[in-house]
């Protein structure tokens, strides 16, 4: 299949040369210049974990909070579909207004990115508890805290870690569209692939793209390892073992 698309893109390079630049030149300007495309991507890996350890922390605690207070979960949930369908390429540069033109845009936006899809599986999860165990645990006169931390919690994991997958690598989106549109950003592979984007570079593009392909499914990788060593004990994991 990767011999395929090789070999389809060579043919577009050629009827397409406008749009589609080789898959030599690409090579070429990777190799020819590492250290430009490895520190910039080092920037964007870390506005991108950073945003994402944000999202996760604040989308945590809140979803623990309205999974135990019905009346909190009527109250936020709004206000968090609002947040999610919002375009935040829109807002971004206010963001800069706020906060100035450092790391501070790009990483609430990626945070934002990532919020939702944390907040929404970590909640179901927490809330999914079979009503048996409930019921065990109540004759047992089992503390809410008890109940949260030895019941809802482990059964919250293969939720948060459903979101993680999705999460992760598009944190790397929201760290690149933030460079790309929040002003002031001298580094990161969104403003590089800006800057090349104004120079009509075509092979800088492309290497740009590869390099967060590459950083997006090393992400989701890792995020897949972690899973199946932490739920070696769910029932979708011992049954793909089998």
């Amino acid at each position: 299949m990767i011999v395929l698309l090789a070999v389809l893109w060579q043919i577009g390079s050629v009827t397409m040369p406008y749009l589609l630049p080789p898959l030599s030149a690409i090579g070429e300007t990777l190799v020819g210049n590492p250290g430009y495309y490895l520190t910039n991507a080092w920037v964007t890996l870390q506005e991108a974990l950073l945003g994402l350890v944000f999202a996760f922390i604040a989308s945590s605690i809140l979803a623990i909070a309205i999974s135990e207070v019905a009346v909190l979960r009527r109250a936020i949930m709004p206000i968090a579909v609002v947040l999610n369908v919002t375009p935040l390429v829109a807002i971004a540069p206010a963001l800069v207004v706020a906060f100035g033109f450092g790391p501070e845009p790009k990483l609430i936006v990626t945070a934002i990115i990532c919020f939702f899809p944390i907040l929404i599986n970590v909640s179901v999860g927490l809330r999914s508890v079979p009503t048996s165990v409930v019921q065990f645990y109540t004759t047992v006169a089992a503390s809410r805290a008890e109940m949260l931390w030895h019941v809802r919690v482990p059964n919250a994991l293969p939720y948060l870690f459903a979101a993680l997958k999705i999460v992760l690598p598009l944190s790397i989106v929201g760290a690149v569209v933030a460079e790309m549109f929040a002003p002031g950003a001298a580094e990161g592979l969104g403003t590089a692939i800006s800057l090349a984007s104004s120079n009509n570079k075509l092979s800088v593009i492309y290497a740009s793209i590869f390099i967060l392909a590459v950083m997006g499914a090393t992400l989701l990788a890792i995020v897949t390892a972690v899973e199946r060593r932490v739920l070696h004990w769910h029932d979708s994991h011992s049954a793909s073992d089998d």
